[in-house]
């Protein structure tokens, strides 16, 4: 089923039209990405609206809608409005976790339809993935691969958070990256226990850790990756939580196909973590989904009652962080299959000793 027979779907009682006003819904209806825009799609037709800066490429590109372009003469309430009424649109399905309150209040101001919210219904198709996107998201972590091996041979004593950081995203971009998925992490030495820390001024010194959580955009589909890696040399207590991180993923690796449950997937690298005695230092969920979003559903986490279904994408990146000390996270993406799970990360995950 295309995209858009998927959001048509959804037009049967209770909504006869869908608002689309996130990047990602748009993409996903248009097959096109375009920064700033509003869709709307009925059964009685579909348009796009977009601006001067983006109108040329949306014309050429967009498929399956009429391209529209809105300016002061002509905003998005009134466009929308006339579209309402050629279609005869009394019910608009609209996407309330991504707009403001003062977007939602200009448009139940200026439109004259019923708003129901149907976030959950409009995002539920990403939760499992066509095979052209596996392919996207599989040429995206590629490239994310390759530039983990370039950025391992630039690191050296002596450089900052930051220059190690900005050596990564050259590395992405050079190699075919759109963009990034996300603001790369790159922290050292004690700055690793924080799994979300942000590259700063600290000067990378012998004996180490360094983690780098980062991933390329391509053609709007992210990839995700973290690898933790010593430089110098590493201590035996770091080898210890390095290899237990290690143990527990490709454990849950292991454990990973379709039709069991997130939380079943968490549990068993948690387990494993909590019978080395750093239960408590492993405070996210071991994954999540990811596509046009790096974050989106289903979750593997402790909550996680979701079913997976085969297509799902997901990260996998149990991590232990201790405080004051260091921290190590091995993260790949997989996909859950019938039986098991295809892994698309390709870079080691063997301590890799810098």
């Amino acid at each position: 089923m295309k995209n858009m027979e998927k959001y048509l779907s959804l037009l049967t009682g209770e909504v006869d039209g869908l608002l689309l006003t996130s990047r990602y819904s748009r993409y996903y209806g248009a097959e096109f990405d375009i920064a700033e825009g509003v869709a709307i799609v009925t059964k009685a037709g579909c348009r796009y609206f977009t601006d001067s800066r983006y109108i040329e490429s949306a014309q050429n590109n967009i498929r399956g809608f009429e391209v529209i372009e809105t300016n002061r003469a002509n905003p998005y309430a009134q466009l929308l409005s006339k579209a309402i009424a050629d279609f005869g649109v009394t019910t608009l399905g609209y996407e309330e976790n991504y707009l403001t309150v003062a977007e939602f209040q200009y448009y139940e101001k200026n439109l004259n339809v019923k708003f129901v919210p149907m976030h959950k219904a409009i995002s539920a198709f990403r939760c499992t993935k066509e095979d052209w996107e596996l392919e996207l998201m599989r040429k995206a972590q590629d490239i994310t691969d390759t530039a983990f091996a370039e950025i391992c041979t630039k690191i050296k004593a002596g450089m900052t958070e930051k220059q190690v950081c900005a050596e990564l995203i050259y590395c992405l971009l050079k190699n075919g990256a759109d963009g990034l998925a996300f603001d790369p992490i790159v922290v050292s030495g004690p700055n690793t226990s924080m799994p979300h820390g942000v590259p700063g001024d600290r000067v990378l010194q012998p004996g180490d850790f360094i983690t780098m959580d980062f991933g390329a955009a391509y053609k709007g589909y992210c990839a995700d990756m973290t690898r933790t890696v010593a430089l110098g040399f590493a201590t035996e207590e770091m080898e210890k939580v390095y290899n237990t991180v290690l143990k527990a993923q490709c454990a849950a690796i292991a454990a990973t196909k379709a039709g069991v449950k997130g939380k079943e997937v968490d549990a068993v690298a948690r387990d494993i973590i909590g019978k080395a005695g750093y239960g408590s230092f492993f405070g996210h969920g071991y994954g999540h989904g990811l596509g046009l979003e790096v974050h989106e559903a289903p979750n593997c986490n402790p909550a996680g009652e979701t079913v997976m279904e085969a297509g799902v994408v997901s990260s996998a990146e149990p991590g232990i962080y201790l405080p004051g000390k260091f921290g190590v996270r091995i993260e790949d993406v997989v996909i859950f299959r019938e039986g098991g799970c295809e892994n698309i990360t390709h870079s080691p995950k063997e301590l890799i000793i810098l």
